[in-house]
């Protein structure tokens, strides 16, 4: 929805489909297939999706180039809508498996990091939207003059099919030098949702354990480059195999990376006290720096000049798409 919106007002948007070099499909399909999950009926699941590639196909601006220039953003993770026939059902679609669909690019939030070829990682939506260059820049000197008394800061709640977060809550529980928020116990659930008491946290951390819970990636690891706390993930598909249009090549210049099937895993206090106060505020400034591209300015600004999130996702875009069609 709020890329919807953003592109709504976006100074880039032509009402003239002769002049587009892309053409947005505003499809949620995040709230459809959320709505449907728990139909029985694949037909009826899928109706939607199918009546959506009918009406888009019959359009003459799609059969100018196959749709290869038709995009959509989704809001849920790639997982949701890849049904096959033979997969046991977990109430996923099949959206993005119709050849049509394939055509086109996606935009998602979690992208499929090895048959994804049509797939880009956006950013998970944060707490913060500004409108203006000048609120971007407050709170960017906001989080660079906060004190951090923590060394590091775990917020999340145990998983079944992710034992690591149990053994993070374990190592941040028995350390004095981390903040814990467990959102599996009924204060901290409660606080876990609350963005003040989830970015206090964050705020007061130097590292942020970014652990994979259901899927790879977490909305938790923009919450902490919003906050300035340097994330630390535990598989490169959490974040390095995601958002390459966001993410700076070099990962060791805002991020630590410790393979969760290692011995260091099992030692993480010890593993990020090795890395020095200078190296820290380095990591720290550039983090700072990623605010703006990894934010969603407010629906409501035009030409903001922030160079935010659905910014970096259309030129980066308009970039690849001409590629394939040339």
């Amino acid at each position: 929805m709020i890329f919807h919106a953003r592109v709504e007002n976006h100074p880039c948007r032509t009402r003239d489909p002769a002049r587009a070099s892309l053409f947005y499909v505003p499809y949620y399909g995040g709230f459809h297939v959320s709505n449907k999950f728990r139909e029985r009926n694949l037909t009826a699941r899928d109706e939607l999706d199918v009546s959506l590639v009918d009406f888009i196909q019959a359009q003459p601006w799609w059969n100018k180039r196959n749709g290869k220039d038709h995009f959509m953003a989704l809001g849920r993770v790639v997982r949701d809508f890849i049904r096959k026939p033979n997969d046991r059902d977990y109430g996923a679609g099949r959206l993005l498996n119709l050849p049509a669909v394939k055509n086109m690019s996606v935009l998602i939030i979690e992208r499929h990091p090895w048959q994804g070829k049509n797939q880009y990682g956006i950013p998970y939506p944060s707490y913060f939207h500004p409108s203006t260059r000048q609120e971007m820049a407050w709170w960017q000197n906001k989080m660079r003059k906060v004190r951090r008394p923590y060394l590091f800061s775990f917020i999340g709640a145990p998983r079944r099919k992710a034992p690591i977060r149990n053994e993070f809550i374990r190592q941040c529980g028995e350390s004095f030098r981390c903040k814990l928020l467990n959102c599996g116990t009924p204060d901290g659930r409660r606080k876990c949702g609350e963005p003040s008491e989830v970015l206090k946290v964050m705020t007061e951390s130097r590292f942020c354990l970014q652990a994979p819970g259901d899927s790879f990636t977490r909305r938790s690891t923009f919450d902490s480059v919003l906050a300035g706390c340097i994330p630390v993930f535990f598989s490169p598909h959490s974040a390095y195999t995601q958002y390459a249009w966001y993410l700076p090549g070099e990962r060791s210049s805002y991020s630590v990376f410790i393979d969760q099937k290692s011995k260091a895993s099992e030692r993480i206090e010890e593993e990020l006290m090795k890395i020095s106060s200078k190296k820290v505020k380095m990591m720290c400034e550039k983090l700072l720096g990623l605010i703006p591209s990894l934010t969603y300015a407010h629906p409501n600004a035009t030409n903001s000049g922030i160079g935010d999130a659905v910014d970096v996702a259309l030129v980066s875009l308009a970039k690849q798409v001409n590629k394939i069609i040339n």
